[in-house]
């Protein structure tokens, strides 16, 4: 979501800023700005275009300084539209609504300010004049009321006022060498050196950096950090507390952080999106990398003991890794034995459940930084649940942090918003997890830990055989391009499957669609089905293949034109009405994460189809950072 960065030094620095947004565009937004200290007064530029715009725009304005801040907005509060477009301005009481001219402060935010009308109706009884309806601006009101010549305190006394989340990055016209910034519940990283060993940076996100400094610090909850030319400082509060504690520089360690600027060039492919369906392969190799023999400290020094404690698992997660981790539920308990449950973050924080200390808290995650699922982790440890696992794509987030044991799958930077080899790779990580688990338990025999390791580092080239079946899928996605409906069928650990498929049609081509058990047509959704509702069935060679085919036998009465992924073997013949691709060979556990690769195509070339923007989706943004 929302793209932060600052930077303060000797040289123009607006181009770092640009360059930064550009490398967060990724992110999701709606409008962008920077704005700068420049001869003593606060300029900006604004706009609701691409990152693209706004340079031409900031540069035929001249804009130029030393110390500024930039931002990406994904709205929340208010349209998007120029007005509520960050950075925001401060307009302090007796300004003009109509004619305000820039007030003393610059700021911008990421996150969402729960107590922001209170607030706001505060400011505006203190002559405070709103110009956007976002939360934001309260706090550059609000910092400007508590000002008094040192803008650190200002933000510090700000902060013990906000209920909610949020990263902050502030600048003041009458303290021109200075940047302050603050994080609560959104993440904010701070980079050293660059050009020089005196810059200083801020940023949403270390990729901001990339190319300008690889020297980090990952700031924690409850920091507000001042940036100086060649120095800084932190002052941290913990929960609870009521003041500010000075931190020492080793209490934040600088990291060196390589951000591998050079993997979000697009190369020969149209989009981000194909150019990640087909790295997947190198993906899969990379995060099963060095896995020789199934043992806990895969996922750490400590796991072993952690999974000595266990006797249940409690997956949390969203969106796609919600399906991800679906999918590993029906691998939990068929071979490692062992009680799973998959909550929906957003969900599982507000409400009654029943904890129990023996759980294995697993959060899955693309960023390591997704709101919902890092307050669901915080919730299940505050019920008593202290065993903690995450698997993320990124070793240095928050969600890493927060939980004792870790698997960093190697998926490498994924920038389209529909997420692809973040969610294979996540699969190859549980799948190593269920193993593990199995092994423990006394669940796995060495022939079957030899037939599963040697199935895992086939996987990449059984993808390369699937990926070469995009020709078909073209064929059908001309097809599914007219349509304005679609239903996904799945059985057992297919179903997720089927329920990520239809995720991906809907995110890109803003077709509906929709996944069900196949077995589940007969209750409801079966009504939908006629020849303008194209049925996509996920076909195995498993247990319940006799069972499905007579899932689709009730669609074809009813008129029902069906498109189905099939196993080589499971003699299922292309007819009047139904359409087959036929799968390179039958992958057993593992064939979840050949058989989405299909319909990830499908979603893809459909959009191509209809002319979407494929990578920037409307209305979603690729880390959901705020709640």
């Amino acid at each position: 979501m929302c793209g932060i960065v600052g930077a303060i030094g000797a040289r123009n620095i607006t181009p770092v800023l640009v360059e930064g947004l550009k490398r967060l565009e990724y992110r999701g937004y709606d409008s962008c700005g920077v704005a700068v200290l420049q001869d003593g007064q606060l300029r900006r530029s604004r706009s609701t275009q691409r990152v693209a715009e706004l340079e031409a725009q900031a540069a035929s304005d001249g804009i130029s300084s030393t110390l500024g801040i930039a931002h990406t907005r994904w709205a929340t509060h208010g349209a998007p539209a120029v007005h509520n477009a960050h950075p925001h301005f401060s307009h302090g009481p007796g300004a003009d609504a109509a004619t305000a001219k820039p007030g003393r402060l610059a700021m911008v935010h990421n996150g969402i300010i729960e107590n922001h009308e209170e607030l706001r109706r505060e400011l505006q009884a203190k002559g405070y004049v709103f110009l956007s309806q976002t939360d934001t601006e309260v706090i550059a009101h609000l910092i400007d009321h508590l000002y008094d010549g040192d803008l650190f305190a200002a933000v510090k006394a700000a902060t013990q006022r906000l209920t909610g989340a949020y990263a902050i990055a502030a600048f003041h016209r009458d303290e021109p060498q200075r940047v302050i910034g603050a994080r609560h519940g959104s993440p904010l990283v701070m980079g050293v050196g660059g050009a020089d060993s005196s810059e200083r940076f801020l940023a949403s996100d270390a990729m901001a950096l990339a190319g300008v400094t690889d020297q980090i610090v990952y700031l924690e909850e409850g920091d507000v950090v001042d940036l100086q030319p060649g120095r800084h400082w932190i002052e941290h509060i913990a929960p609870g507390a009521s003041e500010h504690v000075r931190m020492d520089a080793a209490d934040r360690p600088v990291r060196t952080v390589t951000a591998h600027s050079g993997a979000v060039e697009l190369g020969p492919y149209r989009h981000y999106m194909q150019k990640e369906i087909f790295e997947q392969p190198r993906a899969i190799a990379d995060t099963l990398e060095g896995v020789e023999s199934i043992t806990p400290t895969l996922f750490g020094a400590d796991a072993e003991a952690v999974f000595g404690q266990i006797d249940r698992v409690l997956i949390l997660a969203c969106g796609t890794s919600y399906y991800s981790g679906s999918t590993a539920k029906y691998w939990l308990e068929s071979i490692a034995k062992i009680p799973t449950q998959v909550e929906i973050a957003s969900e599982y924080r507000y409400r009654d459940s029943v904890p129990d200390a023996r759980t294995l808290v697993v959060t899955i995650s693309q960023s390591g930084e997704t709101a919902d699922t890092i307050a669901a982790l915080k919730h299940a440890r505050g019920l008593g649940m202290e065993q903690t696992l995450t698997i993320c794509n990124v070793s240095t987030s928050a969600m890493v942090r927060e939980c004792k044991l870790n698997y960093v799958t190697r998926a490498g930077v994924e920038i389209g918003v529909a997420s692809t080899k973040a969610f294979t790779t996540q699969l190859a990580a549980l799948f190593l997890l269920t193993l593990t688990l199995a092994k423990l338990r006394g669940h796995l025999s060495p022939e079957a830990e030899a037939q599963h390791l040697k199935d895992l580092r086939h996987l990449p080239a059984a993808l390369q055989a699937v990926l070469a079946l995009e020709p078909q899928v073209v064929a059908w996605a001309e097809a599914f391009a007219r349509k304005d409906n679609a239903l996904f069928l799945g059985r057992g650990l297919h179903y997720p499957i089927g329920l990520e498929g239809a995720l991906k049609l809907k995110e890109i081509s803003y077709i509906h669609a929709e996944a069900y058990p196949a077995g589940e047509l007969k209750h409801g959704p079966l009504a939908l089905v006629t020849a303008e509702m194209p049925v996509v069935v996920v076909a195995p060679n498993d247990v319940l293949l006799e069972k499905l085919k007579s899932n689709m036998q009730e669609v074809k009465a009813r008129g029902g034109e069906l498109y189905v992924c099939a196993d080589g073997d499971t003699q299922i013949h292309a007819e009047a009405g139904i359409h087959v691709i036929r799968m390179p060979e039958h992958y057993g556990a593992l064939s979840p994460i050949l058989h989405v690769v299909p319909l990830q195509l499908l979603a893809y070339h459909t959009a191509c189809a209809k002319g979407t923007d494929v990578d920037k989706p409307r209305n979603l943004a690729k880390s959901v950072t705020v709640e």
